[in-house]
């Protein structure tokens, strides 16, 4: 069985939340959001991946590499326009040959990953024959059906329909971005045609699977699953993964310094004259000086944090917060600099890169 991982390019949702380029690399638990997919895989016994990447391809490339570091070996497959998930498939088709094959959106966190949903396929194929199903998706029950796909099951637990963002959902069972096909596929995304949004959608091919007498199986997701296009789910995501955080210290904490609980601080950091209150994560070679840390905060190599408090945030690297009294539910991106002026007249002064939010306490 081999991977399909989609990074970039394929979809709407996959197209970056800030200025910081490739949103599957910002780092949830100083982990960027892709490595845990590409771990899921090799996890899964998964060794050839094919990785679709669109204008954010050269990071994800210096990023990921080979994928020797998960047991890897990743082929690149450039997808020059977001032109949907069921192009991705239809782009792949060589590299995917006649293997059977899951699809992971890469901007996906699973807590459970995904062994079992592809032994559960694995499994199902060799017991009642290679014909028997051609696809297996994963649902998750939703309170907003609105937003996602949605899967409509019948009477006898089949799934009949796949409706994208209906009005009227015909059930809380949401597509969760993983999914896993026989070659059958490669028919189906040939046959349908682009969406009103002008991309071939892979609930259009599952449903064309569906109508051309092919069964398509589904699986419950029981973990928690997050979909980290936004800053919220982001943010949740950070505070799951700290949550099971391993407490280490690899950096330099002065006797004047305070560690409360699950905080890994790395190698090269140092921790001066402040508070850590995990679940916390402080990268490699960053400084916090004088400061607070609360929990459910990640701050990534290379930061300087002087002088101020943050919490529940995610800092990535490089970064500097200076002087700043109190940060909370925040993103702060790479090579940002947050710190507190004294210049005259006094304002707030911002450089504000796209889909931002900035919440102002006058």
């Amino acid at each position: 069985m081999k991977g399909l991982i989609l990074a970039g390019g394929s979809g709407t949702r996959l197209r970056p939340i800030t200025h910081t380029g490739a949103k599957q690399l910002v780092p949830v638990a100083n982990t960027p959001i892709l490595f845990y997919g590409l771990q899921h895989m090799a996890d899964a016994g998964i060794t050839e991946v094919g990785m679709i990447v669109g204008d954010t391809a050269e990071e994800i490339r210096q990023a990921v590499g080979d994928g020797s570091r998960w047991g890897l070996e990743v082929t690149y497959l450039p997808q020059d326009a977001p032109l949907g998930l069921a192009h991705a498939v239809l782009i792949a088709r060589e590299f995917l040959g006649e293997d059977d094959f899951v699809m992971y959106l890469g901007d996906n966190l699973l807590r459970d990953g995904i062994t079992r949903f592809v032994e559960q396929f694995s499994e199902h194929r060799r017991a009642t024959g290679t014909e028997s199903c051609s696809a297996q998706i994963l649902l998750a029950p939703v309170p907003d059906p609105q937003r996602f796909g949605v899967a409509e099951i019948g009477a006898d637990g089949e799934v009949v329909a796949l409706v994208e963002k209906p009005e009227v959902p015909p059930s809380d069972l949401a597509l969760v971005g993983v999914y896993l096909f026989d070659p059958s596929i490669h028919q189906a995304v040939r046959e349908i045609q682009p969406s009103e949004r002008g991309e071939l959608e892979i609930t259009d091919a599952i449903q064309w699977l569906i109508d051309n007498g092919h069964r398509v199986r589904h699986e419950v997701l029981n973990g928690w699953w997050l979909d980290t296009g936004k800053l919220t789910p982001l943010l949740e995501a950070n505070r799951l993964i700290l949550e099971v955080l391993e407490p280490s210290n690899q950096g330099k904490v002065d006797e004047h310094s305070r560690l409360d609980g699950r905080v890994s601080v790395a190698e090269g950091a140092e921790i001066i004259r402040s508070t850590i209150r995990g679940p916390v994560a402080i990268g490699a070679n960053t400084r916090v000086v004088d400061s607070y840390i609360g929990p459910f905060s990640s701050v990534d190599a290379d930061c300087e944090i002087v002088g101020s408090e943050l919490e529940h945030s995610i800092v990535l690297a490089h970064s500097k917060v200076e002087n700043v009294p109190r940060v909370i539910d925040s993103l702060i991106g790479r090579h940002a600099v947050v710190h507190r002026t004294h210049q005259r007249p006094r304002a707030n002064r911002f450089l504000v890169g796209d889909h931002c939010q900035i919440d102002i306490d006058s």
